[in-house]
């Protein structure tokens, strides 16, 4: 390819393999003093004198008292590009002490978990995936929780959510509109009904859908839909 040379030269360096290699050595120089400036989530970190933390309430119809999960955070390079809000311990809290010493052991491995740094996000999934031999139970809104732990998880994956480290799937609006539109076709021939003396978002004799665990599914022009995630038995 011919390059055309519209100014005037004036200088000219020969970019020899000993140049290259003394520039690749000074970008990786700047790279990892800004690797080194930046603050990153691990176990070297000090605990500061005050969090920020959330407190969430989970009551299950399997037990007369509820359990309180406070979760507080990091703030790591607190006014700078490079903020981030990271789980730094969490804590449990119930009048029933029949899960005293397995809740005990789960706050300390969750919050030893957070404070190694890294990707934590994979707790969500290994909680969620707990099953109960004694069966599950529906929260309230007809979500699915197959045991009390999974609960757990659902309750710091909301949390996870709320400060960025977890992204919800993203509905496509043209999705969302078919959705509205099968549950208002859906909800216009059904009467509202109440269960236990709550009215569900979603219409009476809604199923059990197998990817967001709600009971949202529905059997609108021959194919099962959920209400809730979208998901299809149709693609």
């Amino acid at each position: 390819m011919t390059a055309k040379i519209e100014k005037k030269i004036v200088d000219y360096k020969v970019v020899t393999p000993e140049l290259r290699a003394e520039a690749e050595r000074a970008r990786n120089a700047a790279q990892e003093k800004l690797d080194n400036a930046v603050q990153k989530m691990d176990e070297n970190i000090d605990r500061p004198e005050t969090l920020h933390g959330t407190t969430y309430k989970i009551k299950t119809p399997l037990t007369d008292h509820a359990l309180y999960i406070t979760i507080n955070d990091i703030i790591l390079n607190p006014g700078t590009d490079h903020q981030q809000r990271r789980p730094f311990e969490v804590f449990i809290n119930s009048k029933n002490m029949d899960h005293f010493q397995w809740v005990v052991a789960l706050t300390r491995v969750l919050s030893a978990v957070f404070r190694k740094g890294g990707d934590c996000t994979f707790l969500v999934e290994e909680m969620k995936a707990v099953f109960d031999p004694k069966g599950g139970y529906f929260k309230k809104g007809g979500k699915f929780m197959p045991s009390l732990v999974a609960e757990i998880g659902d309750c710091l994956e909301t949390h996870m959510k709320s400060i960025g480290l977890i992204e919800d799937p993203e509905i496509s609006d043209h999705q969302r509109r078919i959705m509205e539109e099968k549950r208002a076709e859906f909800e216009g021939k059904s009467a509202s009904a109440k269960a236990e003396g709550e009215v569900s978002p979603y219409p009476p004799g809604a199923q059990l859908c197998n990817k967001c665990m709600t009971k949202a599914m529905i059997m609108m022009d021959g194919c099962m839909t959920c209400l809730n995630c979208g998901e299809s038995k149709c693609g």
